[in-house]
Protein backbone atom coordinates (compact mmCIF):
# COMPACT_ATOMS: atom_id res chain seq x y z
CA UNK A 1 0.00 0.00 0.00
CA UNK A 2 3.25 2.02 0.65
CA UNK A 3 4.16 1.83 -2.93
CA UNK A 4 0.60 2.63 -4.25
CA UNK A 5 0.89 5.95 -2.40
CA UNK A 6 4.48 6.37 -3.04
CA UNK A 7 3.43 6.33 -7.04
CA UNK A 8 0.10 8.34 -6.47
CA UNK A 9 2.80 11.19 -4.96
CA UNK A 10 5.27 11.10 -7.29
CA UNK A 11 2.71 10.95 -10.36
CA UNK A 12 0.21 13.06 -9.08
CA UNK A 13 -0.24 15.67 -11.80
CA UNK A 14 -0.37 12.92 -14.64
CA UNK A 15 -2.73 11.07 -12.83
CA UNK A 16 -4.89 14.17 -12.29
CA UNK A 17 -3.97 15.19 -16.37
CA UNK A 18 -5.59 11.80 -17.13
CA UNK A 19 -8.72 11.97 -14.67
CA UNK A 20 -9.40 15.34 -16.52
CA UNK A 21 -8.90 14.08 -20.16
CA UNK A 22 -11.58 11.45 -19.27
CA UNK A 23 -14.19 13.65 -17.82
CA UNK A 24 -13.20 16.09 -20.83
CA UNK A 25 -13.77 13.26 -23.18
CA UNK A 26 -17.22 12.07 -21.96
CA UNK A 27 -18.69 15.62 -21.96
CA UNK A 28 -17.07 16.23 -25.67
CA UNK A 29 -18.55 12.83 -26.81
CA UNK A 30 -21.80 13.30 -25.16
CA UNK A 31 -22.78 16.71 -26.82
CA UNK A 32 -21.86 15.31 -30.47
CA UNK A 33 -24.81 15.45 -32.13
CA UNK A 34 -26.01 12.03 -34.17
CA UNK A 35 -25.26 13.17 -37.45
CA UNK A 36 -21.32 14.12 -37.07
CA UNK A 37 -20.41 10.64 -34.61
CA UNK A 38 -19.62 8.59 -38.29
CA UNK A 39 -17.41 11.61 -39.45
CA UNK A 40 -15.99 10.90 -36.17
CA UNK A 41 -15.74 7.78 -35.86
CA UNK A 42 -13.81 8.09 -39.74
CA UNK A 43 -11.12 10.02 -38.07
CA UNK A 44 -10.83 7.69 -34.78
CA UNK A 45 -10.14 5.07 -37.44
CA UNK A 46 -7.22 6.98 -39.67
CA UNK A 47 -5.74 8.30 -35.94
CA UNK A 48 -5.90 4.54 -34.80
CA UNK A 49 -4.31 3.35 -37.94
CA UNK A 50 -1.43 5.87 -37.04
CA UNK A 51 -0.48 3.77 -33.77
CA UNK A 52 -0.83 0.79 -35.30
CA UNK A 53 2.35 1.66 -37.09
CA UNK A 54 3.36 3.28 -33.85
CA UNK A 55 3.78 -0.15 -32.15
CA UNK A 56 4.76 -2.02 -35.18
CA UNK A 57 7.99 0.50 -34.96
CA UNK A 58 7.96 0.01 -31.33
CA UNK A 59 7.66 -3.59 -31.44
CA UNK A 60 10.55 -3.65 -33.89
CA UNK A 61 12.96 -2.35 -31.53
CA UNK A 62 11.74 -4.31 -28.45
CA UNK A 63 14.56 -6.88 -27.16
CA UNK A 64 12.43 -9.02 -24.35
CA UNK A 65 10.06 -11.13 -24.99
CA UNK A 66 7.68 -9.84 -22.90
CA UNK A 67 8.02 -6.33 -25.47
CA UNK A 68 7.73 -8.41 -28.08
CA UNK A 69 4.25 -9.89 -26.83
CA UNK A 70 3.06 -6.96 -25.78
CA UNK A 71 3.47 -5.31 -29.11
CA UNK A 72 2.29 -7.89 -30.94
CA UNK A 73 -1.30 -7.33 -28.51
CA UNK A 74 -1.10 -3.97 -29.14
CA UNK A 75 -0.67 -4.37 -32.87
CA UNK A 76 -3.62 -7.03 -32.68
CA UNK A 77 -6.17 -4.78 -30.56
CA UNK A 78 -5.71 -1.86 -32.49
CA UNK A 79 -6.37 -4.16 -36.08
CA UNK A 80 -9.36 -4.87 -34.38
CA UNK A 81 -10.34 -1.74 -33.42
CA UNK A 82 -9.67 -0.31 -37.05
CA UNK A 83 -11.45 -3.14 -38.50
CA UNK A 84 -14.35 -2.81 -36.04
CA UNK A 85 -14.37 0.88 -36.65
CA UNK A 86 -14.88 0.92 -40.43
CA UNK A 87 -17.58 -1.47 -40.49
CA UNK A 88 -19.76 0.62 -37.92
CA UNK A 89 -18.69 3.80 -39.99
CA UNK A 90 -19.88 1.61 -43.32
CA UNK A 91 -22.88 0.16 -41.61
CA UNK A 92 -24.03 3.76 -40.57
CA UNK A 93 -23.39 5.42 -43.88
CA UNK A 94 -25.65 2.57 -45.40
CA UNK A 95 -28.63 3.83 -43.35
CA UNK A 96 -28.40 7.39 -44.71
CA UNK A 97 -28.28 5.88 -48.42
CA UNK A 98 -31.29 5.88 -49.85
CA UNK A 99 -33.38 2.32 -50.96
CA UNK A 100 -34.03 1.17 -53.98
Amino acid sequence: MEQFSEFFIQHREAIFIVILSIFLGIEVISNVPAILHTPLMSGANAIHGVVIIGAIIVMGHAHTTGSIVLGFLAVVLGTLNVVGGFVVTDRMLEMFKKKK
